[in-house]
């Protein structure tokens, strides 16, 4: 880099700076700034043409004031013209203030391209890297658009010098990262790999950067990278550390670069080739072997150097999960640093062991640390080492050490950090359920919880331990006399309540017998908890007072008297009011047949997978923004006993109640607002869309909708779409949750369910960053005729999200009519004073309608043949992407909507579905039919896509739709 000359020292901006510095009030700073503005202003504009220095002091100023906080809004050109200096410094301060304050939207870009363009064709390196700098600072699609081809070559010339070509693979990195669908390495795809055999490690290192970020997006592309990656790891990690004097830093080569060696190794699975393999593992033996060895400095950069590449290999080798042997060692380095005395070690050793644990070669090694991460969890100052303990606990548990584990987490519960109290209730309740073999001692553990960390204990832990008790009849008896002796407590939390009043509700008889238990005392027991619980207990208590009067006829007058009193059949609640109401007229005027027919035991509940794992991965991730939405994700297997159920327990005592806000046990609907009407039995949506007037207009209607998009929040027009819209939309044509978008600011997930001709939308807005995101607004638009054939509804958000936050926008649909468009969703907020404008189109596409219909051979291909005018049907030929798996193909057409029908085509290879888009207007019966070409060799296979339906628009759409699912 050249020498800043003498007269290169520009005194006036030092006495400008000195002088912003000696000010001594706000008011006297902006008057100093202001007469500043207006001489550069006017020098700007004189007569007297300024010479070079002068233009790069007043633009320096300008830069100067811009950073302490003020807005310019003049020199942008004069900067500009710098760039045509060819002396350094002038030209440096040119593309330092155009890459600071040149918004990517500028008029002034073609200008600016213009003079890069220039400079990266001078072959001066120092040019050619101001340059390079400039595009990456600035990085937007109309740079990318003029030198995404042009950089490549830069890159792989072998006539450019290596500082060039660091800059230009970190600018190729940026460009790529901003407009991955402009950057096309094509023909330079090898030649860019073999920059991993450049002998300036400065170049590898700046190259490897861009190699991983390019794997992980094309990895079949790169994939030749394993081989060169491992060749210069094993030269990087067999060396001494005097052999890359430059590139040593406290005694161990090159940290940088073997870590990124090691990260881009991740992208792939183990080398097919046996001598790459081989080298490999020695690499990574090599690796831990060093660990082992002495420290070859005292300072503290030494071992972090040393155990970042040591992490790495052990992250590497976790991803290979291949080498038990190596699987072992890393699990025996890690476990000597559980009890280091550096406390970012004992962190990360943990969370590291939590991935070993899953590993059937080093589970068991995992295990054998089991008293040191209770110890861990008991001792450590830092609650995040902690949690991380509890993680590990979580990961190695199995039935021979669960009672050990669940004993000490509930131990541990008692003086748990409130932060992390909740997750920790949801790992008990989930391996008390996944390893009891004992089913009493799951209630124990499960009746312990609540008693120890009531506040912590979601409803789906409660559900759960009512369902598992319905389920098996060998537990019921003592769930009931547990739960009675529990509910004696002086003090009783109200989950207990809940829990004690489903279960007596239920099983009280089998306790009655015994004098201390009878009937009479289970109901008083139960009433003494009624007047100091909430309005859903209170509502779950009166439907086990009208079980009671079923189990035990004597009870009745007494229950009668409760249900009869004012309070009750006139209690300001009409969910506690009508309940009482009904019970008592029920239990008035029904024979004993009757009432026991209405009130007979609950049936068992279908098998399905717990609810609390997916409670559980909502509580995982930086700042519990991720959320986890892709079906069929589940941890640990099935777990012990019945599934989830769509009524809350004792709710279905009288149908004619309406169920409170909590009887959703499978999260899909939110509570209704205070003041609103509860949605009706056995509807999962609530029909927000009515004939009246107040639907059709702008504005909130009765459920806070809002039936037309607001006014956007910032001045600026919403952006086009990104490029990836259309990719991102075909990723939900099959499934209906799961991660819509995500960069490094804003996370947005998706939970959709749909019924007929309506649908409902959940969005989920993640904050990642630790800073707030203001004036933070949502507008869903609907283009071209769209208005005509959908009608959306959207709820407000709220316009600050806080660092590591999450907030949720509902959106209501209703299908008018056939569409072929996508809504379009803008979102808009500040990050840091810069405005983010993102275009995205809204998942909901015409099959999403679909009802399916269940069809005999007969009757399919008679109404086949009913469809055969050419317009009705719709027809693709296509190779398939992924090769032909059955199970695939079926999920994908079941994710479609239609209904799958088995031994309908003669030719059992392919697949038949038929099903009927619900629509305002009118129903359009769909048939679908796919060939596949199983037997060609791999690569060369093909699908032929049938559609017919009633009408033309339609086919033509779900053929486009579902030929990019294979």
């Amino acid at each position: 880099m050249p020498a800043v000359s003498k007269g290169d020292g520009m005194r006036g901006l030092a006495v400008f700076i000195s002088d912003i510095r000696n000010c001594k009030s706000k008011e006297a700073e902006i008057k100093r700034i202001n007469k500043e503005l207006a001489n550069i202003r006017s020098k700007f504009k004189g007569d007297k043409a300024l010479d070079g220095y002068s233009k790069k002091k007043y633009v320096c100023k300008l830069l100067f004031i811009f950073l302490l906080g003020h807005d310019i809004d003049f020199g942008h050109m004069e900067a500009v013209n710098l760039l045509s200096s060819n002396k350094y410094t002038e030209k440096q301060i040119g593309y330092l203030f155009i890459s600071v304050l040149v918004n990517s939207n500028s008029e002034l870009i073609r200008l600016i391209n213009n003079a890069i363009k220039n400079d990266l064709s001078s072959r001066n390196p120092t040019f050619m890297c101001l340059a390079l700098h400039c595009i990456a600072n600035v990085g937007s699609r109309e740079m990318a658009e003029a030198f995404a081809g042009e950089i490549p070559r830069i890159l792989v010339a072998g006539d450019t010098m290596d500082s060039v070509k660091q800059s230009a693979a970190l600018c190729l990195l940026r460009l790529y990262k901003t407009c991955p669908d402009l950057v096309l390495m094509g023909e330079w795809t090898s030649r860019v790999v073999h920059l991993l055999n450049d002998q300036h490690m400065g170049v590898v290192t700046a190259a490897i950067s861009l190699i991983t970020c390019l794997s992980q997006k094309n990895p079949d592309e790169f994939k030749t990278c394993v081989s060169l990656a491992v060749s210069r790891l094993s030269r990087i990690v067999s060396s001494a550390s005097t052999d890359l004097q430059d590139y040593t830093y406290y005694f161990v080569p090159a940290p940088w670069l073997s870590c990124k060696l090691l990260r881009l190794l991740q992208c792939y699975p183990p080398p097919e080739d046996g001598a790459v393999k081989g080298r490999l593992v020695e690499c990574l033996e090599t690796i831990l072997n060093k660990a082992q060895e002495p420290p070859k400095s005292k300072k503290v950069q030494h071992s972090n150097a040393k155990n970042a590449i040591l992490f790495e290999a052990i992250a590497l080798i976790i991803h290979y999960d291949s080498e038990p042997n190596l699987l072992v060692r890393a699990c025996n380095q890690l476990g000597q640093f559980l009890q280091h005395r550096e406390t970012n070690l004992r962190y990360l050793a943990l969370e590291s062991m939590c991935t070993l644990a899953s590993s059937e070669f080093s589970h068991e090694a995992v295990k054998t640390h089991i008293e040191t991460v209770i110890n861990a969890l008991k001792t450590e100052r830092d609650v995040s080492v902690r949690q991380r303990a509890a993680d590990l606990l979580y990961a190695m548990c199995d039935r021979s050490n669960a009672k050990q584990i669940v004993a000490e987490m509930l131990s541990y519960l008692e003086t748990a950090d409130y932060s992390i109290r909740e997750e920790m209730v949801l790992k008990v309740a989930i391996l008390a359920e996944k390893y009891a073999v004992d089913y009493s001692w799951y209630v124990d553990t499960i009746l312990n919880l609540i008693r120890i960390a009531g506040d912590y204990v979601s409803e789906e832990v409660w559900y759960r331990v009512i369902q598992i008790v319905i389920n098996r009849d060998d537990v019921q008896g003592y769930a009931a006399k547990t739960v009675f002796e529990a509910l004696q407590a002086p003090a009783c939390h109200e989950n207990m309540v809940k829990v004690g009043g489903y279960i007596l509700g239920e099983f009280g008889n089998l306790i009655a017998g015994d004098p201390r238990s009878s009937p009479l005392v289970q109901f008083n027991l139960l009433h003494s908890k009624f007047h100091l619980c909430s309005v859903p207990t209170r509502a779950l208590l009166l439907s086990a007072y009208i079980k009671f009067i079923n189990l035990f006829p004597e009870t009745k007058s007494t229950i009668q008297e409760v249900l009869r009193c004012d309070s009750q059949i006139r209690n300001s609640d009409v969910e506690l009011q009508q309940r009482a109401v009904e019970y008592l007229k029920l239990s008035s005027i029904a024979s004993t047949d009757v009432l026991a027919t209405v009130l007979e035991e609950m049936p068992p509940f279908p098998e399905r997978e717990s609810s609390i794992l997916a409670k559980l991965k909502k509580k995982k991730g930086p700042g519990a923004v991720s959320v986890e939405l892709e079906d069929g994700k589940r941890e640990g297997g099935e777990l012990n006993g019945g599934g989830e159920r769509g009524d809350t327990p004792a709710m279905s005592a009288s149908n004619a109640s309406t169920p409170s806000p909590s009887a959703d046990l499978l999260g899909l609907r939110p509570a209704p607002a205070v003041g609103s009407a509860p949605p009706s039995v056995g509807s999962l949506l609530v029909d927000v869309f009515s004939e009246g007037p107040a639907a059709a207009s702008a504005g909130v209607n009765d459920d806070g909708f809002l039936s037309s998009a607001p006014p956007p929040a910032a001045s600026e027009e919403p952006a086009p779409p990104l490029p990836e819209a259309e990719d991102l939309l075909n990723k939900f044509v099959c499934k209906n949750n799961g991660v819509l978008f995500e960069n490094q600011l804003l996370q947005i997930g998706i939970k959709s369910e749909y019924r007929q001709n309506l649908g409902r939308m959940y969005l989920f807005y993640g904050n990642k960053t630790s800073v707030q995101f203001v004036s933070f607004s949502t507008a869903v638009s609907c283009p071209g005729e769209l208005p005509t054939q959908l009608n959306l509804q959207t709820k407000t958000v709220e316009p600050l999200i806080e660092g590591g936050a999450q907030v949720q926008q509902v959106v209501n649909i209703e299908c008018l009519t056939d569409f072929i468009d996508a809504p379009l969703l803008n979102i808009k907020f500040r990050y840091g004073g810069a405005l983010q404008n993102i275009t995205l189109k809204l998942p909901v596409t015409i099959n999403k309608f679909f009802q399916p219909t269940e069809m005999v051979s007969q009757e399919f291909f008679q109404r086949w043949k009913q469809l055969s005018q050419p317009q009705q049907e719709a027809q693709k030929i296509f190779k398939s992407g992924h090769g032909i798996d059955t199970e695939v193909v079926k999920a994908k057409l079941l994710g479609l909507g239609t209904a799958l029908l088995e031994n309908v085509d003669p030719n059992p290879e392919n697949f038949v579905c038929a099903g009927v888009i619900q629509t305002k207007g009118q129903q359009v019966g769909c048939l679908l039919r796919l060939e596949p070409n199983a037997q060609a060799q791999p690569g060369e296979q093909m699908y032929r896509l049938t559609l017919r339906s009633s009408k033309d628009t339609v086919s033509k759409r779900i053929c486009d739709l579902l030929s990019e699912q294979f």
